[in-house]
């Protein structure tokens, strides 16, 4: 009895350690499926990201002369508007152009010559705010462009120039800036009808001639003069919540550059560094999301203080400043390529 007793008792203690083998080997079978299916989604997750498009130039025609420094804006049906600049002469100037892809015109001037302003288009008008002449600028000028009608809505807090601007829905945020004296790190809300502006946030350091586009609700900033030096930062800045944070940096300090949303992508074009002849031809690709930066192209030379605008499915680059002095009177697009 008791030798049945203890071969019994064998085959179960067998039988148990065969289970718990069956039982780990289960178990690591079920951990490689889930590690297996947790690299198969970050493979999928990977494939689903965007990819940036390398943008192609392609020389379109010639503005009614050179310029560079205008403030620009989009308007709808793939036009844009220019108002005031710097000539090849360095001498501010006066005109009010309307053009797209094929032509431009001139259906207004100027009452005072400026240049280093910038705007944003509300409610299908267009709105300049400050700028440089003999001095800076406070004023707000609004552009009508069905009527052609240029008039003075308001004020800045205090005069300044090189500031940055662009819109989400029917607010403009007015970036940086320099009144004479300081480098300015505010950044201004204006809606039409307001009886001024307002400070919806502060930038870590003062900044002109940043590149602002706005892009999935928010403002990205890039590049700029700091008072001590060309920038590398991105900012990203939330109006919801007025919050301002890094979210990535430049391969190397950039200002004077220009900046515009394609696709999911916004992307940054030229510019120049810390020396006023040393214009890059380079052009990036930043996502707004990470601050991610990657090359996306080239422009046949450096150029610094163009026109950037949205036109559809590609850019378009107008006039600006060349490392050679040379102000350019090019209006020319970037397409993706194929």
């Amino acid at each position: 009895m008791r030798r049945t007793a203890t071969g019994s008792l064998s085959v179960l203690l067998l039988a148990a350690v065969l289970s718990g083998c069956g039982g780990g080997g289960a178990s690591a079978s079920t951990s490689n499926k889930s590690s297996a299916g947790s690299h198969t989604a970050r493979h999928q997750q990977a494939a689903k990201r965007p990819i940036p498009q390398v943008l192609s130039y392609r020389q379109l025609y010639s503005l009614p002369a050179p310029l560079r420094d205008p403030a620009y804006m989009t308007l709808a049906g793939g036009r844009f508007v220019l108002l005031g600049g710097l000539s090849a002469a360095d001498t501010s100037t006066t005109e009010v152009y309307v053009g797209n892809a094929h032509h431009v015109s001139q259906p207004a001037t100027l009452g005072v010559a400026q240049h280093d302003a910038q705007g944003a288009v509300l409610a299908g008008t267009a709105y300049v705010f400050g700028g440089g002449s003999f001095s800076e600028l406070d004023h707000i000028i609004s552009f009508n462009p069905k009527t052609s009608a240029l008039s003075t809505v308001g004020t800045l807090p205090a005069a300044q120039s090189d500031v940055g601007v662009t819109a989400i829905g029917n607010t403009a945020y007015v970036v940086g800036g320099f009144d004479g004296v300081n480098w300015k790190n505010t950044i201004l809300s204006y809606s039409p009808g307001a009886s001024g502006t307002k400070v919806a946030a502060t930038l870590p350091v003062g900044l002109r001639y940043s590149a602002v586009a706005a892009t999935g609700g928010r403002v990205l900033i890039a590049g700029g003069s700091t008072p001590t030096a060309a920038s590398r930062a991105i900012f990203s800045f939330d109006p919801a919540t007025g919050g301002v944070r890094k979210i990535g940096t430049l391969p190397s300090p950039v200002t004077h550059a220009e900046l515009a949303p394609l696709g999911q992508f916004v992307y940054l074009v030229g510019g120049r560094g810390n020396g006023p002849t040393s214009q890059t031809a380079r052009i990036y690709a930043i996502d707004p999301r990470t601050g991610a930066v990657t090359p996306a192209g080239r422009l046949p030379a450096g150029l610094s203080d163009a026109a950037l605008v949205p036109d559809g499915k590609s850019l378009l680059v107008i006039g600006g400043l060349e490392s050679s002095g040379s102000v350019s009177d090019t209006v020319a697009e970037l397409t993706p390529k194929r």
